[in-house]
């Protein structure tokens, strides 16, 4: 069984700064795009940002651009979202996930909470 292992979330104010963390597997992290993706209260998962096997290419969703930064070490297997100015509406589960999109293997997730 593929286990995606996320860290770093925790309650912040607006405004505030979280990195979030993802390791994986190296034999499944080194062949894989890889994405965040978040599920905010009552909504459905909204991909965030994904970025390709070498690093080279970067995506993310309107919402979040200029705002976040995703990274990859692959001497590590770890996947990074770097997350500024963060806004009461960021507040979601936050999954890694495998792929481009919404629908690769995630992980369980944790939990980010933009909150005064």
């Amino acid at each position: 069984q593929v286990q995606l292992v996320e860290s770093g979330g925790g309650l912040v104010q607006p405004g505030g700064s979280l990195r979030l963390s993802c390791s994986a597997p190296g034999s499944i992290f080194s062949r894989n795009d890889m994405s965040w993706v978040r599920q905010a209260p009552g909504k459905g998962l909204e991909w965030v940002s994904y970025i390709t096997i070498r690093g080279d290419g970067r995506h993310y969703a309107d919402s979040v651009k200029g705002r976040f930064t995703i990274s990859r070490d692959n001497a590590r297997n770890t996947l990074y979202l770097q997350m500024n100015s963060l806004k009461p509406e960021d507040t979601a589960v936050y999954y890694c996930a495998t792929g481009r999109g919404t629908y690769g293997i995630r992980g369980q997730g944790t939990q980010v909470t933009v909150s005064s």
